[in-house]
């Protein structure tokens, strides 16, 4: 519990940083002669770099510890801030962005460093809590990045990331130690781990298995919300006169349902639904959600689909991924992990570039639409899934018969 609060702490100042600069990136890109679709390939540059170095990071973590892979990444994100803080053009927007994601890359260390020091029945949970403690920080985000361009100008916001980064890395070097395991036997330390390369593959390769089952809904998932919901300012500037200096508030309460569930009732709804149920549920909400925003033109429609939401993602992401760290090897949670960053930082790139073309085409409430009935195309790769936990890692040997790993199909799957 005392490192997963020291975590807790450092991801949750870690998304203000981020959070600050996020919902502004839109308005700036158009200040500087962005359309729509160059807005698109502004907030796809980021999912590029993290689902490049995703992996990587996750094999860099699982072989060096998850302590310096996180140190690093912040720093790596400090500056990147510090180039949105003076980017005075859209080619150094750009370059934040790249950088930005390469620091984002870590996503699934943080994950992982939960997950190693979580037992199974409570990684769901303690996942959530984490989510909870990054909603928290994108509760108060906005409303500062909002507060800093009117009390500093538009240098202010990255320039107060950047800073927020650099302490945080700081804090955690101190407080943060690497989690503790129990050694693994001799038969499995002498085998050669899969690759990052192998692992990525394997997703498409063996679509009927767990870990790409999960992946892929992960990934769908998360581009149906991150993806359009950076377009989001977009669409309520359009249709409900919201600024760069109103829109940090208007997220607030998107941020606020999300910390809501994750602090409260996740983890007893887990413990009397299960993962598996709660996903299903989950999924379903965020679909929902994300088809009332592409038609919303009054205040109730627009806060339904901003309720849902989060509701939907609170309920589908901790719960996707404790699965996940369940169905592969301590060894390997790292590098899956990455896997389902990578996975999920394809679908950040293609989810924008397709909204952007939509918006262009048949007007911006598309792009919303259209994600909402992907994801929900997602639902059926949630039933008859059946975890228990991995005793071996995937690559090197076959799961107990009747056992659901992530390198056998479910059972009952079709």
């Amino acid at each position: 519990m005392g490192k997963l609060v020291v975590l807790m702490f450092t991801a949750f100042v870690d998304m203000v940083g981020f959070i600050i600069v996020w919902p502004l990136l839109p308005f700036y890109a158009a200040d500087l002669g962005a359309n729509d679709l160059a807005v698109g390939m502004l907030i796809s540059a980021f999912s590029v770099a993290q689902l490049l170095s995703a992996p990587s990071w996750g094999r860099f973590s699982d072989r060096r510890g998850r302590r310096p892979a996180i140190l690093l990444g912040l720093a790596i994100s400090a500056a990147a801030y510090l180039v949105f803080a003076f980017a005075d053009s859209l080619v150094l927007l750009l370059v934040s962005r790249v950088v930005q994601g390469i620091g984002g890359g870590t996503i699934g260390v943080v994950q992982a460093y939960v997950a190693d020091a979580s037992a199974p029945e409570d990684r769901a949970k303690s996942l959530g809590w984490l989510s909870a403690a990054t909603s928290l920080g994108a509760i108060i985000g906005p409303a500062i990045g909002s507060l800093l361009v009117q009390l500093g100008g538009r240098s202010a916001p990255g320039l107060g990331a950047a800073a927020l980064c650099l302490g945080v890395a700081v804090f955690a070097w101190k407080f943060l130690q690497e989690p503790r395991h129990e050694t693994d036997s001799g038969s499995h330390t002498a085998l050669h781990p899969i690759t990052g390369r192998a692992a990525v593959t394997r997703v498409l390769t063996q679509p009927r298995a767990t870990t790409s089952r999960l992946i892929l809904i992960y990934a769908i998932a998360i581009g149906g919300f991150y993806g359009t919901g950076a377009l989001f300012p977009l669409i309520v500037a359009e249709r409900f006169g919201i600024t760069e200096s109103t829109i940090g508030y208007l997220v607030m309460y998107f941020g606020g349902m999300g910390l809501l569930v994750r602090a409260t009732i996740l983890g007893p709804i887990v413990e009397r639904v299960g993962e598996v149920r709660l996903c299903r549920v989950g999924l379903s909400m965020l679909a929902l959600g994300l088809a009332l925003l592409g038609v919303a033109r009054s205040w109730p429609v627009l806060i339904a689909s901003i309720t849902l939401m989060p509701l939907g993602t609170a309920f589908t992401f901790p719960c996707v991924t404790a699965m996940l760290t369940r169905a592969v090897h301590r060894r390997e949670r790292g590098l899956y992990l990455g896997v389902q960053a990578t996975y999920g930082g394809i679908s950040r790139v293609a989810f924008p570039l397709l909204g952007g073309l939509l918006m262009e085409a048949l007007g911006r409430g598309t792009a919303y639409v259209v994600a909402g009935v992907l994801v929900a195309a997602t639902l059926p790769l949630a039933f008859g899934l059946r975890l228990q936990e991995a005793t071996v890692p995937v690559v090197n040997a076959p799961p107990p018969e009747g056992s659901v790993t992530a390198e056998h199909p479910v059972a009952g799957s079709q």
